[in-house]
């Protein structure tokens, strides 16, 4: 793993592009986790009928289709007694009951509420139903409010990979195709956007990174590497001295030779794709120590298949004190993102750079002022973590 200049704060690979006046963004996969909270219901749906989940099937299924488009598959792919419309009535209900629970990707709430500040005209437009739409944005604080439109499938002549949402959002905006800045996350939404004339951004999970790559203008792995004034867009004004703070991402793990295993049921990783880069933070081992961290969050492509790979450094200190222990991981801070799509060592340079910024960070009240640690809350203030004496010497 090789970090991006740590010092510029902002790590990707974009090229500068002309001014835009307005940016449409996707919801499922680009601002909401939606498909891992309710990766159980489908599972269970099927299991109802006497069906097991085919995985190699799901993780080569295309996503961003309409949920008529989706449903229609699904119903012929599993063979199941029910018409597309039957399937959508009983399974729509159980999925209801997640999108409460659906958490924002790094860098959503970040972008929406930054655009909204600047007066930048922002869309949301998605395959979903709007009624759908407005039931998972209703649960994230001021997302509702910060959007100039929001467009639904059920509002249009035909969803995504027709151009028809994004020509509609943009309409509404009264702004012209050629000045909108479109963020997605799948083929099926890039290929809008490019119908509908439109630059476009794609954040892709991995199994769509390829095909995003052909037709999108700039692709990044995560929201936090997204750069506004890239496009002519007022820049995030939230870095403090090259970290930038980030809502809590909790994980954990067996550490073995320097990586972190994680404890998942399927194997894989219980991050989302879109966490990637250098983060840091606290590790806790075994309920006894807490150490300064930084760390590296990639994929692995070594393997026959690719996986997600969580590698640690101690900011103060070598790693041996650690290994083959379990550890859970509060990370609370961003520096970079990755040059590598492997996670395999930080050279020596970039690693202690890495390193100073967060012992400076995490030293900060704004890194520190969660009220507990979600690790263990019943035994770790975070207060305890950063006055202890342990995390001086570690």
């Amino acid at each position: 793993m090789s970090c991006c200049d740590c010092a510029s704060n902002h790590c990707n690979t974009e090229t500068p592009k002309p001014k835009i006046l307005a940016v449409i963004l996707d919801l499922d996969g680009t601002l909401l986790d939606t498909e891992r909270a309710t990766k159980s219901v489908f599972k269970e749906f099927l299991a109802k009928y006497g069906k097991t989940l085919n995985k190699e099937k799901e993780e080569k299924r295309e996503i961003g289709k309409t949920l008529k488009d989706s449903s229609t598959a699904i119903v012929e792919d599993y063979d199941l007694p029910l018409t597309p419309d039957q399937f959508i009535e009983e399974i729509i209900p159980m999925y209801q009951q997640k999108w409460k629970h659906v958490k924002a990707l790094p860098g959503a709430t970040r972008l929406i509420k930054h655009l909204h500040d600047h007066g930048v005209p922002t869309a949301l437009a998605s395959n979903s139903l709007r009624e759908y739409i407005n039931a998972k944005i209703s649960v994230h604080q001021g997302w509702q409010g910060w959007f100039s439109v929001i467009v639904g499938s059920d509002q249009v002549k035909a969803g995504k990979p027709s151009p028809d949402l994004f020509e509609e959002a943009a309409r509404q905006m009264d702004v012209d195709a050629a000045h909108c800045l479109v963020i997605e996350d799948s083929m099926v939404g890039v290929k809008a956007a490019n119908a509908a004339g439109m630059e476009v951004v794609a954040v892709p999970p991995h199994g769509e990174a390829a095909g995003c790559s052909a037709l999108a203008n700039t692709v990044l792995h995560s929201l936090l590497e997204f750069r506004p004034e890239h496009w002519g867009l007022p820049p995030f004004e939230d870095w403090v001295d090259n970290a930038l703070p980030i809502d809590a991402i909790n994980l954990s793990g067996l550490y073995v030779n320097g990586f972190v295993i994680e404890d998942t049921e399927d194997g894989k990783s219980a991050l989302p794709d879109q966490v990637w880069g250098v983060f840091f933070g606290w590790a806790v081992v075994d309920m006894q120590k807490s150490y300064r961290v930084v760390v590296g969050i990639g994929m692995d492509h070594n393997s026959c298949c690719p996986k997600k790979k969580t590698q640690i450094h101690l900011v103060n200190g070598g790693n041996c004190c650690i290994s083959n222990q379990q550890v859970k991981l509060l990370l609370v801070g961003y520096i970079c993102g990755l040059n590598s799509k492997e996670v395999s060592s930080l050279d020596a340079e970039s690693l202690e750079e890495c390193k100073s910024i967060a012992s400076a960070a995490l030293d900060l009240p704004i890194f520190s002022q969660h009220a507990y640690v979600p690790l263990y809350p019943d035994t770790f203030s975070l207060e305890d973590m950063v006055d202890t004496d342990e995390l001086g010497h570690y």
